[in-house]
């Protein structure tokens, strides 16, 4: 397990990332990769989507292009407060603080979720990604967006001690294991050279 695979630190290391995060997140993630991603999620006008690990809001945003009806979940106080900010506390986004691994939900609550720059701090991806499954209605998408493995196993030691990095036979044999059927995996890249993200589009059984 990552360093900052553990609340505890996530959430100190957020408090202080929270300052400078949408100043240095185009760099890994910007809106080109969202809005393809976003195809991807294809969802409808009228569906109900939870932003898991919405951050700041910036894959928020994007979501709101698509559907007004978005919530947003996030385990830090300082970067909620950064999409405070943006939206307002009664703007068209409800937030809550929560934690991924005990969604705060019942079952079948949304139509489609979304998680972009989450996963890779989850203490347990496995049982988080069944909480995604739980809240998501039968046959709702699921798109999670991480950070893809590197290819050389010296830096690859170096990035799984910070967090989770995986490919997609991970990523397959995380999702089969929270029952959650894959549709694609598709690697982004904001420019060469750039550290690439694995998105996985997933669905709930029928």
């Amino acid at each position: 397990m990552g360093i900052l695979e553990n609340k505890a630190r996530a959430q100190v290391f957020y408090k202080y990332l929270s300052n400078v995060y949408d100043e240095i997140n185009p760099f890994v993630w910007n809106a080109e990769m969202r809005a393809e991603a976003l195809d991807l999620f294809d969802v409808d006008e009228d569906d109900r989507v939870l932003d898991v690990g919405c951050g700041t809001g910036f894959g928020t945003e994007g979501l709101l292009e698509h559907t007004e009806r978005v919530h947003g979940l996030d385990q830090s106080a300082h970067q909620l407060k950064r999409a405070y900010g943006k939206f307002g506390r009664d703007g068209p986004v409800k937030f809550y603080r929560g934690d991924a691994e005990r969604l705060p939900f019942e079952d079948d609550t949304f139509d489609a979720l979304w998680s972009s720059g989450s996963i890779e701090y989850w203490p347990d991806p496995v049982a988080a990604l069944r909480e995604c499954r739980r809240v998501t209605e039968p046959g709702g998408n699921v798109l999670v967006v991480g950070p893809d493995a590197p290819k050389t196993s010296v830096i690859g030691r170096l990035a799984d001690a910070i967090m989770l990095f995986y490919d997609e036979e991970e990523a397959d044999r995380m999702f089969a294991a929270a029952d959650l059927d894959v549709v694609e995996h598709r690697i982004q890249q904001a420019k060469p050279g750039s550290p690439r993200a694995i998105t996985t589009l997933a669905r709930v059984p029928e």
